[in-house]
């Protein structure tokens, strides 16, 4: 194929150089393409197009080729992902399940102690209030002891003073 190729190449430079020097050989090769021409205009423009065509087609198949390869690679990729997926689903939801039973076992004990700290604290407060009534009888009775011991020195200094 390459071996055509190079001979139209080389047949298409001899063209061009019979044709750029005027020379008896320039005027025969005018005369010998005008004949050619003459009736195949139509030819040469569609033997254009179908080489164009051939090589969009070409190319197109191609493209068509790496994009099923493409395709190919994703769907190995998705079922090697979905693969793992459902094991790791599994495990997951295994997993799930016995975070659960430990959110409901925490969430008792949680309610536990909230209700203990709400005894503790009612306790509190009523000890609270204990000390705060032993505190008044407390002072109360200070001022008892006070006013008796002030009596009792008001009448031991009378007892002194009448002695």
């Amino acid at each position: 194929m390459i071996q055509l190729l190079y001979g139209v190449i080389f047949a298409e430079m001899a063209l061009i150089l019979t044709l750029l020097f005027k020379t008896p050989l320039r005027k025969l090769v005018i005369m010998a393409l005008d004949r050619l021409k003459r009736g195949r205009g139509f030819l040469l423009f569609l033997a254009l197009m179908i080489d164009r065509l051939h090589h969009y087609i070409r190319e197109l198949r191609q493209l068509r080729k790496t994009m099923e390869a493409a395709k190919k690679q994703t769907r190995g990729l998705d079922d090697s992902k979905f693969g793992t997926n459902t094991e790791e689903a599994k495990a997951l939801g295994e997993e799930v399940a016995t975070l659960r039973s430990k959110v409901k076992k925490l969430e008792a004990e949680c309610e536990a102690k909230t209700k203990a700290a709400k005894a503790a604290e009612e306790e509190a407060e009523t000890i609270r209030k204990q000390s705060e009534g032993s505190r008044v009888e407390y002072g109360r009775l200070q001022e008892d002891n006070q006013s008796l011991r002030s009596q009792i020195e008001s009448i031991e200094s009378e007892g002194k003073k009448d002695m």
